[in-house]
């Protein structure tokens, strides 16, 4: 075991950790040269063309005497919990930064998730054969965040492969031999696990203690769970039969579950008739979703196909949730939960390639949280809304009586509610100090509370807000790199729930409540919103033969309105001549006609007009 160094590569989204992978594979010749192409370890075609670490990628490298465990990890926010249990998977971490771009928001995220882990940190200044590489000011950076001394920051390049060979030395000598004990028990801590159509599930797992073989039953201890192993092995970085998986080995257990959900991140493996006599690893949670949408499917018919589409995502991915759902202007399809825009972005781009779907997407929301008064209406609690208030002591939430409200239609009636909490974030923005202005020009038109400036150098800073995280996932990125010409960088963590004045606003079409419109808005909001909705809907929907009231609504109250002027019929084109009364006579049925037409009408809204309200 004193062999074995198991670490891997952090840093911000496109600062180099695939392509400085592909040089370590290269340099101790675990791939073969004809094998070789770039971003060997993103597995997906979508990795390769966005040019980012979607899903972590582990492999086991020779160098020397010494065995290898490196895992690719993603850089995003939205994976911030399995960037955590993949650090508490491994003994030291290569903190990788941009000489071109300098510290970014996701590689402080990243730092301090390995620093909370107690790993052992190498910096190292990557791209540095670029003509604009800066890397005496990079090098300055990260000796103010870390406090290291100029000469323990290596220099490397993950095109060229300078200075690679002295990074590999610095992890043998550095990161620390595993601790661990074979004759203990077996106790593995899963960080990722994938569905594989021959084998089941696959868990990617580090030995903590013990060893397993092929063929033994083992256990779940979150999951409660039995099942019989079929093979183990290593990944090469294809997968790699062995015979056993021994304390230290990072490798994968084929659990034969037939879903991922079975398999959880995060969760304890031991022996079967082992479990009363081991205590379970540290860390584990549910992965919750935190933003939900809604995909509907453009033609009816396809309703079922595209529930067979995303069961088959859902295989390969366990933090994706969907439930079937309808609205009377869409028609039947599935609310889905997601970790964030990113993941959002990532189901809907494989939905498109891998099952050529592209489906309607709502407007995506978060979980409220609502206290509901103490009437003698009570509805029963959400299983989860306890277990929160332990992270909400600073909010103060009583937690009498409570329900999460997943959309706008589940909330309840305004009598009954004494508080509604929306999910915080604290949000971190690195830039150059130059676009300061114009940031907090951005970040006042948001419902952001200030908290800190620190300044990296005197050339860039760390600007550090509380913010609604519904604030954050509608638009903030896309105005955040506007105003800084697209320097700026954010990462942000939920830090709890907190109450805020938010009401339903409703939209009514001819009178009638259209579900679909519906949004859970500031009140200060209110006014604004409403008017513009109406106002797009006015421009959206077809003129029909009666007139149509469109109306946004709070309550029983109507806050902004628009009118659809009906079509009018000239019907006294055909009168040539006698009394003024035969005229009248047609406008008074005309009247009438519409009148009733208004009364018993109903008003088909296209789905372009629903897409042209979530639209900014």
């Amino acid at each position: 075991m004193n062999n074995i160094r198991n670490f891997c590569i952090i840093a911000h989204i496109d600062h180099g950790k695939s392509t400085l992978a592909d040089r370590l594979l290269e340099i101790t010749k675990t791939v073969e040269m004809r094998k070789m192409k770039e971003q060997l370890l993103d597995q997906m075609d979508l990795e390769r063309e966005r040019g980012i670490t979607i899903k972590l990628q582990p492999v086991r490298m020779n160098y020397k005497e010494y065995v290898l465990n490196l895992i690719d990890t993603p850089g995003h926010v939205d994976f911030n919990y399995e960037v955590s249990r993949s650090l508490a998977a491994v003994e030291g971490a290569v903190l990788l930064v941009d000489a071109t771009k300098g510290v970014q928001a996701q590689t402080l995220s990243n730092l301090y998730l390995a620093i909370d882990q107690g790993l052992e940190i190498i910096p190292a200044v990557n791209k540095i054969d670029l003509p604009n590489a800066n890397v005496s000011k990079t090098k300055k950076e990260i000796i103010h965040i870390l406090g290291y001394a100029e000469e323990d920051i290596l220099e490397v390049s993950g095109k060229t492969g300078a200075g690679v060979e002295k990074l590999l030395e610095k992890i043998v000598e550095k990161v620390p031999a595993p601790k661990g004990q074979s004759e203990k028990p077996l106790r593995a801590l899963i960080f990722d696990s994938k569905y594989d159509t021959y084998k089941g599930v696959l868990a990617y797992v580090r030995i903590i203690d013990g060893e397993i073989r092929a063929e033994e039953k083992i256990y779940l201890t979150a999951g409660k769970i039995e099942s019989s192993v079929i093979e183990v092995g290593y990944f090469k970085p294809e997968l790699q039969k062995t015979l056993k998986l021994k304390a230290g080995d990072i490798g994968y257990i084929a659990t034969g579950f037939k879903s991922v959900v079975n398999c959880r991140v995060g969760d304890t493996v031991t022996i079967a008739n082992c479990q009363s006599q081991i205590v379970s690893l540290p860390g584990y949670k549910e992965v919750i979703p935190m933003v939900y949408a809604s995909f509907y499917p453009i033609e009816g018919d396809d309703y079922n196909v595209m529930r067979d589409a995303l069961d088959k995502l859902k295989l390969n991915d366990a933090a994706f949730t969907f439930e079937p759902e309808s609205n009377q202007a869409l028609g039947r399809g599935f609310r889905c939960g997601f970790l964030g825009m990113l993941h959002l972005e990532i189901i809907q781009s494989r939905l498109q390639r891998e099952f050529s779907f592209s489906p309607t997407i709502t407007t995506p929301s978060v979980v409220y949280e609502v206290e509901l008064k103490n009437t003698a209406e009570k509805i029963n609690p959400a299983p989860s809304f306890k277990a929160l208030n332990s992270s909400r002591q600073a909010t103060g939430l009583s937690g009498r009586c409570g329900i999460k409200v997943y959309s706008p239609i589940e909330l309840p009636d305004p009598s009954l509610i004494e508080k509604i909490y929306e999910p915080y974030v604290k949000l971190n923005i690195v830039s150059p100090s130059a676009y300061l202005g114009s940031i907090m020009e951005v970040m006042q038109n948001t419902r952001t509370e200030y908290k800190d400036t620190e300044y990296i150098d005197s050339e860039r800073i760390i600007l550090t807000f509380d913010c609604p995280l519904t604030d954050v996932i509608i638009n903030l990125h896309d105005d955040l790199k506007s105003a800084s010409s697209g320097y700026a960088s954010m990462n942000y963590e939920i830090i709890g729930y907190r109450p805020y004045d938010l009401v339903k606003l409703d939209i009514l079409v001819a009178g009638e409540k259209i579900d679909a419109f519906s949004r859970i808005i500031p009140r200060e909001k209110s006014f604004s919103e409403g008017k513009r909705t109406v106002e797009k809907l006015k421009d959206s929907i077809p003129r029909q033969n009666f007139q149509v009231a469109l109306q946004a609504a709070i309550g029983g109250k109507i806050i902004a309105r628009e009118t659809i002027k009906a079509f009018r019929k000239d019907v006294t084109s055909k009168l040539y001549g006698g009394d003024v009364t035969r005229k009248r006579k047609l406008l008074e049925k005309q009247k009438k006609g519409k009148k009733k037409m208004k009364n018993i009408g109903r008003v088909a809204i296209p789905s372009e007009a629903f897409l042209s309200v979530l639209k900014r």
